[in-house]
């Protein structure tokens, strides 16, 4: 029997919006929906660079590739929030997808499209010349491409839960700059989306061995293929830009919009922070980070009830866009209107998870601290939690060593299915993290919070009896109940022993008084990565995984550790460590 498969279709362009086919240089026609501007009272005598005229009107422009008129991306209501403050919003089919033309193969070629809307867009009666970039993801990675197009129109972006490094043949999500476990979710991306011009809904058996063989059969359910998918199992990776990377690009205005439980927050905010260190660039970078995931689901609602689940509810929707655009607007404000000037704009606003907003001129804060963590009594820690120690930095403790093993028949389960909704469930993983092929170190509970505000990292040193092996860590908030959720993760492929160096991410978050943290380290997250194959064997194509030991190495000589970035003076942490007041009190 076929696999069963649904093809997702172009839905009804609403009556609120004016269709075009937008020529490209090379006669590609991009379905492009303009939604006209109202009158904004607050700008409409407004003259000069930056500001409106009689003429026309500032656009914002999306290019997105999931159907501009679908109830995912919600680009109707959208549209109403930004034609009220005055602009005018362009939303666009990408080259490929939908109503669009040409050739359908994500992460490249968005570079000359990006500047041939932006050039359509001043010609245009409505327009004043001034344009904006807004969206999440994929339309945030069209931003930095029409960023790297260089057209003078574009006058800021906001980009949101989003990179400028992936790109067609990129095997793994970038968590943390070394080598990557293969991002099996991202593939499964891939052979969704980016087939044709349609998207595909439909469920691959991933028990099948060789795991290729369940994206085959498919694609002969569906007569075609995603080059998209092909190009990242083989390992080839397209350039993204045919043009300077953004990096090296005309520096615009950018407003950062990173969710912290957001699985590309990683390489967002490396983004942010190399633009930060760049002349030219560091002027113009500006932060909002909010306790999101990718799907923009919130901390403080989750799991998600149906009546606050944006996705199906419309009402729960309507509460989710004034959060979901008050930032960009007021942001276009400044630099699209000049309705006030850069100054009156926060440089980084964050929400500190179970607390409340702040905001700052830096990220992570001036008075944040970094804590050193020892990994100890590493014999206790494939046990059931606590297991082994957190302790605080200073002399190790005298070295030992544990070892766990890699399964292929038995993969750790991943937090969820779908990370990128990992606070639609916000799943309890107290009982992946009691599995015997596990570790896990734990802090004491402390009497008092502990405010993590700035990057989290861990310098693991491990050994395996496989040529290859991954190292997945998560770090889990645990609870008095005795329920764990997770905080950030990371991971990192290995095929040496010595230091395995992972980067968590970016948080803000506070670890409530009562609470402990749990350090966990795995061999496996399926399905959100493929299997290691264990052997010098393509993971793709290998029918027999081969199982594995791994050994984590402590002590003085072998400091693995686990390093915090936290605010003071919410916490006292174990044995007494006292941190210095805090200066910077909270936005809320």
């Amino acid at each position: 029997m076929s696999l069963a498969f649904e093809r997702v279709t172009p839905q009804p362009v609403p009556p609120s919006a004016q269709s075009h086919m937008v020529r490209m240089r090379d006669g590609i026609l991009l379905a492009t929906d303009v939604y006209a501007a109202r009158p904004d009272p607050k700008s409409s005598t407004k003259t000069g660079v930056g500001t409106e005229t009689d003429a026309g009107k500032p656009a914002v422009l999306v290019r997105l590739p999931y159907d501009k008129n679908s109830r995912y991306v919600f680009f109707e209501q959208v549209a109403r929030r930004f034609t009220a403050r005055g602009y005018v919003m362009v939303v666009q089919d990408v080259r490929g997808k939908f109503r669009s033309q040409g050739e359908t193969l994500g992460w490249t070629g968005e570079v000359d499209d990006g500047y041939d809307t932006l050039e359509w867009i001043t010609h245009q009666p409505w327009s004043n010349g001034i344009v904006g970039m807004f969206g999440d993801s994929y339309y945030g990675f069209t931003q930095w491409s029409a960023v790297a197009s260089q057209h003078p129109a574009l006058r800021a972006i906001v980009p949101r839960v989003t990179t400028t490094n992936n790109g067609p043949g990129t095997a793994s999500y970038d968590s943390g700059g070394g080598p990557q476990p293969p991002w099996l979710e991202g593939a499964d991306y891939q052979a969704h989306i980016w087939i044709d011009q349609n998207s595909y809904e439909y469920a691959p058996d991933l028990t099948r061995r060789p795991l290729l063989a369940a994206y085959e059969e498919a694609f002969a359910a569906i007569g075609r293929r995603s080059r998209g998918f092909d190009l990242m199992v083989a390992g080839v990776a397209l350039p993204p830009y045919n043009g300077p990377h953004p990096y090296d690009a005309r520096p615009v205005p950018v407003l950062h919009c990173v969710g912290w439980f957001d699985n590309l927050g990683i390489a967002h905010m490396r983004d942010y922070e190399e633009l930060s260190r760049r002349p030219g660039w560091a002027a113009a970078q500006y932060l909002h980070a909010d306790t999101t995931d990718h799907e923009n689901h919130f901390l403080e609602q989750a799991p998600v009830t149906p009546e606050s689940d944006h996705m199906t509810d419309d009402a729960a929707l309507e509460a989710l866009l004034d959060t979901y655009t008050g930032p960009a607007l007021d942001f276009f404000d400044v630099f699209l209107k000049g309705d006030a000037p850069p100054e009156s704009l926060p440089r980084v606003r964050w929400k500190l998870g179970h607390a409340g907003w702040h905001t700052g001129t830096t990220w992570p804060p001036p008075q944040a601290e970094m804590v050193e963590l020892l990994l100890a009594e590493p014999e206790l820690a494939t046990g059931p939690i606590p297991g082994g120690r957190l302790t605080p930095g200073g002399p190790a403790p005298r070295g030992r060593d544990v070892t766990w093993r890699y399964d292929p028949d038995d993969l750790v389960p991943s937090a969820t299915t779908d990370s990128f909704s990992v606070l639609r469930t916000h799943p309890d993983e107290r009982p992946t993290a009691d599995r015997d092929d596990v570790l896990v170190f734990t802090c004491p509970a402390s009497e008092t919070p502990l405010d993590l505000a700035g990057p989290v990292h861990a310098v693991l040193h491990v050994e395996s009896t496989a040529p290859t092996f991954d190292v997945f860590v998560r770090l889990l908030d645990l609870a008095p109940d005795g329920t764990a959720r997770l905080v950030v993760r990371g991971s990192a492929q290995a095929d040496a022993p010595g230091e395995v160096s992972v980067a968590l991410g970016h948080t803000g978050y506070r670890v409530r008084a009562g609470h402990r943290l749990v350090l966990m380290v795995a061999s496996s997250d399926f399905p959100n990565h493929l299997p290691n194959s264990g052997s010098e064997e393509d993971p793709w194509r290998t029918v027999t995984h081969k199982a594995s030991l791994q050994t984590l190495r402590t002590g003085s000589s072998h400091r693995s550790r686990l390093t915090l970035t936290v605010l003071p003076p919410c916490a006292v942490l174990p044995t007494g460590t006292v941190l210095p007041p805090c200066t910077e009190g909270p936005d809320q």
